[in-house]
């Protein structure tokens, strides 16, 4: 049997990052698909929805999906399903310590960076903040160690 070292700390915690990320895309994916599916009944119930005066984060949900072309909608939750495959693949990559794995999160979080730091300069929100740190870290990380076969 083969022996496996020791994962790095830094690299669970990058791992389990985008293991999440992987999820919420995937969910995003299926929502969007699904409000296509549905799309006319969509609208209704946002209608009806936004006449009873109920939760306003829903009602400003439902007022951004109603509003939105369904070809945006379709194209939106396929591209937010191959986003969800490929981080996943980035993902399982990263955790059997591939080379290959470090190097495509290296090119897909830089180039991630220069649209991350115009949506800061168009507004700054705690979510924002959070995602920015999170991939310079990423990215940081992984430049380091992206080709050291030990770490």
């Amino acid at each position: 049997m083969k022996h496996t070292q020791k994962r790095p700390p830094a690299l669970v915690a990058i791992v389990v990052y985008k293991a999440f990320s992987a999820s919420l895309l995937a969910l995003t994916s299926i929502a969007l698909l699904l409000t296509l599916k549905n799309y006319e009944g969509l609208a209704d119930f946002a209608e009806d929805y936004a006449l009873q005066g109920k939760i306003d984060l829903i009602e400003w949900v439902l007022e951004k999906l109603s509003n939105l072309n369904p070809k945006t909608i379709e194209f939106s939750g396929i591209a937010a399903g191959l986003y969800a495959v490929v981080t996943t693949i980035e993902a399982v990559g990263l955790w059997y310590q591939k080379t290959w794995a470090k190097i495509l999160v290296l090119v897909l979080v830089g180039i991630s960076i220069p649209p991350e730091i115009y949506e800061l300069i168009k507004g700054v929100s705690l979510l924002k903040i959070v995602i920015f740190i999170a991939n310079i870290a990423v990215f940081w990380y992984l430049f380091r160690h992206a080709l050291d076969r030990n770490k």
